[in-house]
């Protein structure tokens, strides 16, 4: 158990407080285990009537569970409200109306408070995993004992409970976990890429850029900041940190073959100014990223068929990571796409994927949105579902042709996650002859 952690706990300063946590996902119960160890009573509350009973089985009476619609009665007397990922605050209503909003903060900022270890943050809106990863893997190649987790891998209040202390902590953070943090300060934070997305979630891109920005509202001028270029000037209009800025772009500097696309440069390239702000040196670096392989539904090539190379790129839930996906290509692109359209112009990125996208088979939801802004310009059909549709292009692929899954798409329409939606996909790559 964390030593801070630990402290608290001998000093019962949370002895008869009241915490209720708002979710029964990973993160959520790491929170309720955490306030547990901390000596609170603890309240979870999921909108889920049904919840599966080993999450009430994991806590007996220790617990209160309470299911179904989120009532004010749920949160009365609360002492702090912890939010799992995705729930968001304006969606809980009139249920949190009685309770102070400086009491309402994420998982993510909940376990923050009792960290010790250097923090490296990613943010953005593509990207954070691989870049998480990077940075991991060439610490750990300079002899850094890291800790990787946050928005993947383990929530950081799980981490907190463990008895294997770690001298830097890199941490994936989503827009919903930044936007309930109020006192959350990494020493490095990396801001990737900004473009549409949860807009589903977010009122609108505004409120989705602002949550991002919160990663470095509380950093210091001892901390870094690290930026995209591209942005550059939207993020100097604005008053968002003291920190330190470091801007980045794109680079040629370290040899990946593992990781194809200007997109995956621009990572590396992001890793490499969080590792650097560490102390760690360029061959060190050099060595991690030479090695690193594409991760598991992130422009992972999965092999050829007739000629024909099949990759895998589930987890482009984004319009503008499917154009930087198909950016990577240098031979023609047959595109399957299509899911739950989180936002975003298709039709903006018209230009980058002319010429280079030769089919686009769409399947599932959001067909009306991709046949309105595409099928003018590109050769397009639809079917029902994925296997249909990647064996019709399979069927008009040439080789030397990429069949290629960037969906720009949620994949709640037909699967439980991206990664459910890649491995249908491997599947029948698997499958054909």
């Amino acid at each position: 158990m964390n030593r801070i952690v630990r402290d608290f706990k001998q000093a019962q300063k949370l002895k008869d407080h009241l915490a209720v946590v708002v979710g029964a996902g990973r993160s959520g119960l790491s929170a309720a285990r955490l306030l547990l160890a901390l000596g609170a009573r603890v309240r979870l509350a999921d909108a889920n009537p049904d919840l599966p009973p080993e999450v009430r089985d994991r806590f007996g009476p220790e617990v209160e569970i309470v299911t179904g619609e989120h009532l004010p009665e749920h949160f009365r007397d609360a002492d702090i409200v912890v939010l799992s990922p995705g729930v968001a605050v304006r969606r809980l209503g009139r249920a949190l109306n009685a309770v102070p909003e400086r009491k309402v903060v994420a998982e993510l900022e909940l376990a923050s408070w009792f960290v010790e270890a250097p923090i490296v943050a990613v943010t953005g809106t593509n990207g954070k995993t691989t870049t998480c990863t990077l940075i991991s893997r060439i610490l750990a190649e300079a002899g850094k004992k890291v800790f990787t987790g946050g928005n993947i891998g383990t929530p950081l209040c799980q981490y907190l409970l463990e008895d294997e202390p770690a001298e830097v902590l890199v941490l994936e953070a989503s827009s919903f976990q930044l936007q309930n943090c109020r006192l959350f300060k990494p020493n490095i934070g990396l801001l990737l890429n900004f473009s549409a997305n949860h807009l589903d979630y977010h009122r609108d891109m505004d409120e989705y850029l602002q949550a991002k920005l919160n990663l470095f509202a509380r950093q210091s001028e001892s901390d870094t900041a690290i930026l995209p270029e591209e942005l550059r000037g939207l993020l100097e209009a604005r008053e968002f940190t003291r920190a330190r800025k470091i801007y980045f772009r794109p680079t040629e500097r370290f040899a990946c073959p593992g990781l194809v696309g200007e997109h995956n440069r621009a990572n590396i390239e992001a890793a490499w100014q969080a590792v650097k702000a560490l102390g760690v040196d360029q061959d060190t670096a050099a060595r991690a990223v030479a090695g690193f392989k594409a991760l598991t539904h992130r422009l992972q090539a999965l092999g050829e068929k007739r000629g024909v190379l099949f990759v895998d790129d589930s987890k482009a839930t984004t319009p503008e990571a499917m154009a930087a996906a198909v950016k990577s290509f240098d031979r023609p692109v047959r595109l399957l796409a299509g899911g739950v359209f989180k936002g975003g112009d298709l039709a903006a990125l018209i230009p980058t994927l002319r010429g280079r996208v030769a089919e686009i088979g769409l399947f599932g939801g959001a067909r009306e949105v991709f046949e309105s802004a595409l099928s003018r310009d590109f050769d397009l059909f639809w079917e029902p579902d994925l296997s249909a549709a990647a064996r019709r292009l399979f069927q008009n692929a040439a080789a030397g042709d990429v069949i290629l899954l960037s969906p720009a798409t949620a994949s709640f329409d037909q699967y439980s996650s991206y990664a459910e939606r890649g491995d249908d996909f491997q599947r029948l790559y698997r499958e054909l002859s």
